[in-house]
C-alpha cells in the first residue's frame, strides 16, 4: 500500500469481503477471465454523473464518419454549462476543431462543452441525441439505465447501476478509437487546447501515484459523490473496477483511493493457481493383470485466480467408474475424472478403455496366486490320494 494509504484508512468506514472502502457501490472485473472479484450493492440504482460520457463518447463514435473533420463550436454547445457548473474542455464559440478533438474533450477532462457540441453535429442537439443513448443502451441490455442528458448533470431521470456501467465499458474497450482516448492522460488540439485526464489532475494536485491505472473515467455530482470507471493491469491481470458514491465531504479523491487499494488488495493476496497443465497426469489407474496403467492426461491448461490462501492442496481429483481395468476389459467409456477446487466441479473428463493395456503373465500369477496355491494344493491332494486309493 502506498504512504497515503496508511492514513486514509482511517476515513474508511465500509467493509466488502475483507476490505475496507469509501464507495457506496462497486464492481471489480477480472477481463482475463470475465470473471466478477468483488462487488458491492452493484445492481442499486445510482447517479452515475459524469461516467455518463462514456455512453455519450462510445455513441458519437459510432456515429462519426470522418474522425479528421474540422467542425466550428456552435453556441449551442456551451448552452447552460455555466448555470450548471459544468466541467469544460475550454473551448470557445467558433472554434475549428476536429471530431477527434472533442472525443478527447468528452473523455479526459469531462467536458460538458464537448459534449453538447457532438449532441449538436450528430442529432441535432441534447434531446435527440438522449435517444440514441437509450437505444444503445436497450441494445446492450442495459436494465438498471436510463439517461435524460448526454453530460451527466443531475435528473430525476438519470440513473444506471455499477454493473450496468461496467458493462457498457467493457463494451467501448472494444472499440479501437475508444479505447485509446480512454488510455490517453494527455493531449493537444488541433487548436493548441491542452487536455489533461482529470485523474491526472488528482494525481498532480495530491501526489497520489495512480501509475497502476491505465485508463478511467471520472465523475462527481453532489448527488452521485465521487465516481470512477478504471483499469489496471499487473502481473498479466487486466481489471476493471466501477465504483460510485464515495464521500465529498472531505474535498479528497476518495474514489482514487479505493481503486487504488482495491486494486493492490487483488494484486498482493490473488494469484493464478494451474489446475490442470495440458500433458499432465492427472490420475492413474491400475491395469489387472497387466504392468501398465492408464494414464488420465490432461489436454487442456485451466487455471483459477484465486486467493493465495488457496494453494494446490485445495485440488481435488476423484475417479468415477471401474476400478479394476484389463486386458480383458470392453473397449469403450469406464468412467470419468471429476476435478474440483473446494469442491467446485472445475472439469469432468470422460475416461475411456481402448485395449492399450498388455497382458503380463507374472501379473497374472500375482492376482491369483491364492487361489493358483489352493488349486495346486487340492492337485497334489487328490494325487496323493488317487495314488494311495490303487496303489498298493
Amino acid at each position: 500500500m502506498k504512504y497515503w494509504g496508511w492514513l486514509l484508512l482511517l476515513l474508511i468506514p465500509f467493509k466488502v469481503w475483507g476490505l475496507e472502502i469509501n464507495s457506496s457501490n462497486a464492481i471489480l472485473y477480472n477481463l482475463n477471465d470475465g470473471e466478477v472479484l468483488m462487488e458491492k450493492q452493484a445492481d442499486e440504482k445510482v447517479k452515475i454523473a459524469s461516467l455518463t460520457k462514456i455512453m455519450t463518447a462510445l455513441v458519437a463514435i459510432e456515429n462519426i464518419d470522418n474522425l479528421n473533420k474540422v467542425v466550428k463550436i456552435p453556441e449551442e454547445g456551451l448552452v447552460g454549462l455555466v448555470e450548471a457548473n459544468a466541467s469544460v474542455a475550454g473551448f470557445k464559440v467558433n472554434d475549428e476543431v476536429t471530431y477527434l478533438d472533442l472525443l478527447y474533450g468528452v473523455l479526459l477532462p469531462s467536458g460538458a462543452d464537448a459534449v453538447q457540441t457532438l449532441a449538436y453535429y450528430i442529432a441535432g442537439g441534447n434531446d435527440e441525441f438522449v435517444k440514441l443513448m437509450n437505444d444503445k443502451a436497450k441494445e446492450l441490455g442495459l436494465n438498471d439505465t436510463h439517461f435524460s442528458n448526454p453530460t451527466g448533470l443531475n435528473s430525476d431521470n438519470h440513473y444506471s447501476s455499477v454493473r450496468d456501467i461496467s458493462k457498457l465499458l467493457m463494451v467501448a474497450l472494444g472499440n479501437e478509437v475508444f479505447e485509446t482516448i480512454f488510455t490517453t492522460k494527455e493531449y493537444k488540439t488541433t487548436n493548441g487546447i491542452k487536455l489533461t485526464s482529470t485523474l491526472e489532475n488528482y494525481q498532480n494536485r495530491y501526489g497520489i501515484d495512480t501509475s497502476l491505472i491505465i485508463g478511467s473515467k471520472t465523475g462527481f455530482t453532489d448527488e452521485s459523490g465521487y465516481c470512477l470507471a478504471s483499469i489496471a493491469i499487473s502481473k498479466g491481470v487486466k481489471y476493471l473496477l466501477v465504483t460510485v458514491g464515495a464521500p465529498i465531504e472531505s474535498n479528497y479523491p476518495l474514489h482514487v483511493v479505493d481503486a487504488l487499494n482495491i486494486y493492490e488488495y487483488y494484486i498482493d493476496n490473488y494469484y493464478y493457481l494451474p489446475i490442470m497443465k495440458k500433458g499432465q497426469v492427472l490420475y492413474e489407474i491400475d491395469g489387472k493383470y497387466s504392468k501398465d496403467k492408464i494414464e488420465i492426461i490432461s489436454n487442456e491448461n485451466i487455471n483459477r485466480y484465486v486467493s493465495k490462501e488457496i494453494t494446490k492442496d485445495n485440488i481435488q481429483y476423484k475417479y468415477e467408474g471401474l476400478e479394476e481395468v484389463s486386458p480383458f476389459t470392453k473397449k469403450g467409456v469406464i468412467g470419468k475424472l471429476v476435478v474440483s477446487l473446494d469442491e467446485e466441479v472445475i472439469r469432468e473428463i470422460e475416461v475411456s478403455y481402448d485395449g492399450e493395456l498388455k497382458f503380463s503373465g507374472w501379473e497374472f500369477l500375482q492376482y491369483n496366486y491364492v487361489w493358483l496355491t489352493f488349486g495346486i494344493l487340492l492337485l497334489i491332494g487328490f494325487i496323493w490320494g488317487i495314488k494311495r486309493l490303487f496303489i498298493k
